[in-house]
């Protein structure tokens, strides 16, 4: 991936990073952003908030450069060249300073209001990462329908169970996030390389809210084919991974 690191100052005593990836969306970096600050604002031990631009071709740059200005723990990551979610959301992981590294989609449709009580269920139950599943998910009968069969089909060849692995809600121990490999599609498979890692993955029910502004990068299309090949890449690094040994 190619980023600028500009930005990347070290942050002391931050318990908490929220990593959020963004393509043209410049109309709901802010809003986002504000929703996130305002949730965590009171989080005891400190968060800071990393927008990743992947090199957007309208004014999200400048709207997150915008934030940077005006609220101190908002930290900026931006690509020099699009190289897709997974890339933005590996840099947010390799930039993020928190124990604990929390994820949201740049859509506006995951809700901030799930991470304090997904983070607080991580050390509760002593796991390594929470994952979300979408309640009530809000998206058409075929993208639902869709998400279905893939969900099935990816927990059939990769042998793992997850319950929506396309829900952009996670918390995770940045620890753990270190040993994952960076891929194409790594976000999609993150609880399953979790696991074949050796880490503890548990689900929670997370709302979900109708895109309110943007347009979405992704159909059924565009996914279907790359998602079929990844599934098998998986399966075979889970036959190859080297578990961590760390206490």
């Amino acid at each position: 991936m190619s980023q600028s690191t500009a930005s990347l100052a070290p942050v002391d005593g931050v318990r908490f990073s929220v990593v959020i990836p963004s393509y043209n969306e410049e109309e709901n970096v802010i809003p986002l952003a504000e929703e996130v600050i305002a949730t965590l604002r009171d989080l005891p031990g400190g968060y800071e908030l990393i927008l990743v631009d992947d090199a957007s071709t309208d004014k999200t740059a400048s709207v997150i450069r915008q934030l940077e200005a005006q609220y101190p723990t908002v930290r900026g990551v931006f690509h020099r060249v699009n190289a897709g979610q997974s890339a933005a959301v590996a840099s947010g992981f390799q930039a993020a300073r928190g124990e604990w590294v929390g994820t949201l989609d740049g859509d506006g449709q995951n809700d901030p209001a799930d991470l304090p009580g997904m983070l607080a269920l991580a050390e509760k139950q002593g796991v390594d990462c929470v994952t979300g599943v979408r309640a009530k998910r809000q998206d058409t009968w075929l993208r639902k329908f869709s998400s279905r069969v893939a969900n099935g089909y990816r927990n059939w060849i990769t042998g793992d169970k997850v319950s929506d692995s396309g829900c952009g809600v996670r918390v995770a121990r940045r620890s753990a996030l270190r040993e994952v490999p960076v891929f194409n599609g790594l976000h999609r498979f993150l609880p399953t390389l979790l696991r074949g890692q050796g880490f503890t993955v548990i689900e929670t029910p997370v709302n979900h809210r109708e895109r309110m502004r943007g347009v979405s990068k992704y159909g059924v299309h565009n996914r279907l084919w790359r998602g079929i090949r990844d599934c098998f890449g998986v399966r075979w690094y889970l036959a190859r991974a080297v578990r961590s040994n760390r206490l």
